[in-house]
């Protein structure tokens, strides 16, 4: 896995950002949308932790799959495929209100938008130079979160109630695909794309794949169990609506800051310093039950959330060949949704304390920074022993 020493000509960013930002609106405001109307369809909100589960359960499973499709029919083909995928399963949850069928949907969600982030992350990567990667990097991640910050407005601007959110992120889903259909240059090339082998798989870097697995956790808790924990302290639609586009706010003011600090600081401690960041802004909600004081602490809970998987696969790809960067963001990808899966059913077992996900997160956030500061100090003493 040699790194290339040639810098490539950049393919155009415009198909697969435009197309992402649409998609993000819509994700932003489902999963929001899927544990808070839950009981209008009449499906206890005991379910909520496995529809989460269920839905990183399909991001796993898809993780594993999406290599040789991107290699069959290309990036666009494929970017398109998985969009119309997802749209089928919001069109299924509100005519089929069952929770099986919610179940089943949620999964076959989770791998279609595993189709997508392979799609969307390998495509602004993989024809760039290594010092490029974490700019591309970051303008996927200030779109993904963009477009989920306003995606979680939805709540409090659409509603929950009926047939009509759903139709909005039906509509939102398929006007993504529009760039993809229209525009048919700017792909990377189908050869460019091999497969890493288990012993190439072991040699990533340690830090990058737990970054990635806790970013799951974290994120996979936030997302699925979040909503339900806010309306069980008594705030209403609108305010839970802020307080999660505060989350995915904060992710956003950060990819910027990241986009420069990976490049000039050890990107393992960087992983330390923003588990820190989460620790102190998870503390903060221990000290007040203020809605101001929520506001900002969950925009430091998303600064710290956010930046863990950029950072991560960062660190993973950053002496890997070009032509292997599908491969190795479908193993981050499978490491992420390992911990996506996981966190909601962790963090379950806290739901019956108050602020038990706030416990669950400090807890999964402080031993994350103690492992990565001990694995950067333990990185730094190797390089100077050499």
């Amino acid at each position: 896995m040699s790194q290339t020493s040639n810098c490539r000509g950049s393919e155009g960013i415009f198909v697969p950002v435009a197309g992402l930002t649409l998609f993000a609106v819509a994700s932003g405001y489902l999963m929001s949308l899927i544990p808070l109307t839950l009981a209008g369809f009449k499906i206890s909100s005991d379910y909520a932790s496995w529809m989460a589960s269920s839905y990183y359960l399909g991001l796993l499973i898809g993780s594993m799959m999406i290599e040789p499709i991107i290699n069959k029919i290309g990036h666009r083909i494929a970017f398109i495929g998985f969009l119309v995928l997802l749209a089928s399963t919001v069109i299924a949850l509100p005519i089929f209100a069952h929770r099986d069928a919610w179940l089943l949907a949620r999964l076959i969600a989770g791998m279609a938008v595993a189709g997508i982030f392979v799609v969307v992350e390998s495509w602004l990567l993989i024809s760039d130079c290594p010092k490029q990667r974490a700019k591309r990097l970051g303008i996927y991640m200030t779109s993904l979160y963009g477009g989920t910050t306003v995606g979680q407005l939805g709540v409090g601007v659409i509603g929950i109630q009926g047939f009509s959110p759903f139709i909005v992120i039906l509509g939102l889903l398929l006007a993504a695909t529009l760039p993809a259909v229209l525009l048919r240059q700017g792909q990377p090339s189908k050869q460019e794309h091999l497969m890493m082998s288990t012993r190439d798989i072991t040699r990533l870097k340690k830090p990058a794949i737990i970054g990635c697995i806790i970013s799951g956790v974290v994120m996979g808790t936030i997302y699925g169990l979040m909503p339900l924990s806010l309306k069980n302290s008594e705030l209403n639609s609108s305010q839970i609506s802020v307080l999660m586009a505060a989350i995915v706010m904060g992710g956003m003011i950060i990819q910027p800051i990241i986009s420069k600090l990976s490049v000039r600081v050890n990107k393992t401690l960087l992983l330390a310093l923003m588990s820190l960041l989460g620790v102190f802004g998870v503390g903060l909600t221990y000290l007040s039950s203020s809605y101001q004081l929520l506001v900002c602490a969950l925009t430091l809970l998303g600064m710290s959330a956010f930046a863990l998987y950029p950072i991560a696969i960062t660190l993973a790809c950053e002496e890997i060949d070009a032509m292997f960067i599908v491969s190795a963001t479908q193993v981050m990808l499978f490491s992420y949704s390992l911990g996506s899966a996981l966190g909601p059913i962790g963090a379950s077992s806290f739901m019956a304390k108050q602020h038990g996900v706030m416990h669950f997160i400090f807890l999964v956030m402080l031993a994350t920074s103690l492992y990565m500061l001990i694995a950067s100090m333990h990185r730094r003493t190797t390089v100077l022993a050499n």
